[in-house]
């Protein structure tokens, strides 16, 4: 496929189909700061699939930077293997990493990890036909730099108006973890315990012990999260899903 013209302005172009010789319309490429709305924002990211990430955060474009590895893509594998095995351990839940959340009509983010609730009559949020999320999800944990982040600013607001019950954010640089509640339609952040372990709410048995993960020492996560699975409100919780 070959672009032969893309006018500036917000218009479609035109370009040739190397296989047709066809000249076919495309939509101008994303750009950060964009102004859009849900629908235009997902027919020009359809066109553009080399795109990593790009989100529409209350109908503004904010595009992905590259992704290194200690400040991004480990502890992001870290959350995964967290929320991953307690899915697992719990029928009923699905989680889901750098998913396309439809959550209004201005806000599509794809947030680094999510947790969901299945079962209809449960769960805030679907899958669409067309493989998306669709509505609150009940927990969603974004990996960030700092807290001049859109994270804790711009997004997590998105998130509270949408309804998500959870909200955590890794401040990679700042070595924290903040969890979020959402409490007569605002944020409030969760203590952690005595032991230093925070716990869900909304998912009973999800314990995630923070200076481990911190540390990188996963196999103490793990064996703090096996604790919550052993609970019995975990075996209720599941019970009452069912």
């Amino acid at each position: 496929m070959v672009i032969s013209h893309t006018p500036a302005g917000g218009k479609d172009g035109v370009r040739t189909n190397s296989k047709t010789g066809l000249r076919e319309t495309t939509p101008p490429p994303l750009e950060n700061g964009d102004r859009l709305t849900r629908d235009e924002f997902e027919r020009r990211y359809d066109a553009m699939p080399d795109l990593k990430k790009a989100e529409l955060i209350n109908g503004v474009v904010y595009m992905g930077s590259p992704v290194r590895f200690g400040k991004h893509g480990e502890p992001h594998a870290r959350l995964l293997t967290w929320l991953g095995t307690y899915a697992a351990f719990t029928e009923g839940v699905r989680h889901g990493g750098n998913t396309t959340v439809r959550l209004d009509w201005d806000t599509e983010p794809q947030p680094d990890a999510l947790l969901r609730v299945e079962p209809e009559g449960h769960a805030n949020s679907r899958i669409t036909a067309d493989d998306y999320v669709e509505g609150a999800p009940e927990f969603v944990a974004e990996i960030s730099a700092s807290t001049v982040s859109y994270d804790l600013h711009d997004k997590m607001d998105a998130y509270r108006r949408a309804g998500v019950r959870e909200y955590l954010v890794w401040r990679v640089e700042d070595q924290e973890v903040d969890w979020f509640l959402l409490r007569d339609g605002e944020y409030v952040r969760i203590p952690r315990g005595a032991d230093g372990v925070y716990e869900s709410s909304t998912f009973p048995g999800l314990r995630l012990a923070v200076t481990a993960l911190l540390a990188g020492d996963m196999a103490q996560v793990m064996g703090e999260l096996q604790k919550g699975l052993d609970a019995a409100e975990h075996a209720e919780f599941v019970a009452s899903l069912a």
